[in-house]
């Protein structure tokens, strides 16, 4: 028999298996709502004074929400973090609700904070070239051939870091896959071509790894054998940085910016860039037009009858 308390804690972990199975979640955001929810939990236990229980969660009201959310600002939480904690809690609730577990819709009553305005920071076409290029001229070393390729499928297909690490061997890129099947955010499926210059550094990486590739195995391995973290990519920029002179900005990510501008600057189309970044809305990808205003402009000028 679970107590009161493990009940909370039980229909929690019960809501993030469904945003898993159902909703399709990625594993950063299940990770990520896990930690929201702990820490609304924790700070509800500190106003209650005692562990919250499931029944508590039908009396809230906004106050108590406010007070959360002035609470992890003090903390020194940003505005975007504040905004996907307050998402969390109102998915929950609603998830609450259609379970007929526990019903209140105070939450929905409390303003969401408002998200910063940014702006991706892409590298010029020049950088990002330089940056892709630096490991092959130690096309000897399966280390720099591995970093080469994985930084290349960030600027050449606008991977995330986190999907071009999911590949595995049978995923490989190399001659003979023109496009790469590519599961992203909240389970979207979307094909991205793969340009020869990605299927040579893929090859070339391959050829080298010292460790057997099965075809379920990760496809690109740590210095020991083991998948490779994110964290070693984000420090091959960072040695980048260094070593060419890139802003603070070039990071992982700032690729796939890249790609996704160095795209719109060439003339492609809007709706077919969100296609390949694999966005669910129109708008998401609409923020690289501020990127590229000058292009903007001169697609103005030629096109407008009195321009």
């Amino acid at each position: 028999m679970l107590s009161d308390v493990q009940r909370l804690e039980v229909t929690i972990e019960a809501w993030l298996i469904h945003l898993e199975h159902e909703g399709g979640a990625a594993a950063n955001t299940l990770n990520a709502y896990g930690r929201d929810l702990a820490q609304f939990s924790s700070f509800l236990g500190g106003r209650l004074g005692r562990p919250p229980l499931l029944a508590d969660l039908a009396d809230l009201d906004q106050r108590t929400y406010r007070a959360f959310m002035a609470a992890r600002r003090k903390a020194g939480i940003e505005s975007r973090s504040l905004s996907r904690t307050m998402s969390a809690l109102r998915s929950f609730f609603r998830w609450l609700e259609r379970r007929e577990i526990a019903k209140n819709r105070s939450i929905l009553q409390v303003q969401m904070p408002k998200k910063p305005h940014g702006v991706p920071k892409p590298l010029t076409v020049e950088k990002a070239q330089a940056t892709v290029a630096a490991g092959m001229a130690q096309e000897v070393d399966w280390v720099a051939a591995r970093d080469t390729a994985v930084l290349l499928l960030l600027y050449g297909c606008g991977l995330r870091i986190s999907e071009a690490l999911g590949l595995t061997r049978r995923e490989a890129p190399i001659q003979g896959r023109e496009s790469l099947h590519i599961k992203g955010k909240g389970g979207r499926e979307r094909l991205v071509p793969v340009i020869a210059i990605v299927q040579e550094a893929v090859a070339g990486y391959l050829a080298l790894c010292p460790y057997p590739l099965h075809a379920d195995d990760p496809l690109f391995r740590g210095a020991k054998g083991g998948p490779l973290s994110p964290r070693i990519i984000q420090l091959t920029m960072k040695r980048l940085r260094d070593e060419l002179g890139l802003p603070e900005t070039a990071t992982p990510h700032a690729l796939r910016h890249s790609f996704a501008t160095h795209l719109l600057s060439a003339g492609a189309d809007l709706r077919q860039i969100q296609e390949l970044l694999g966005h669910a809305s129109l708008s998401t990808t609409q923020i690289y037009t501020e990127v590229d205003r000058e292009r903007l402009i001169a697609v103005y000028d030629a096109a407008h009858p009195r321009a």
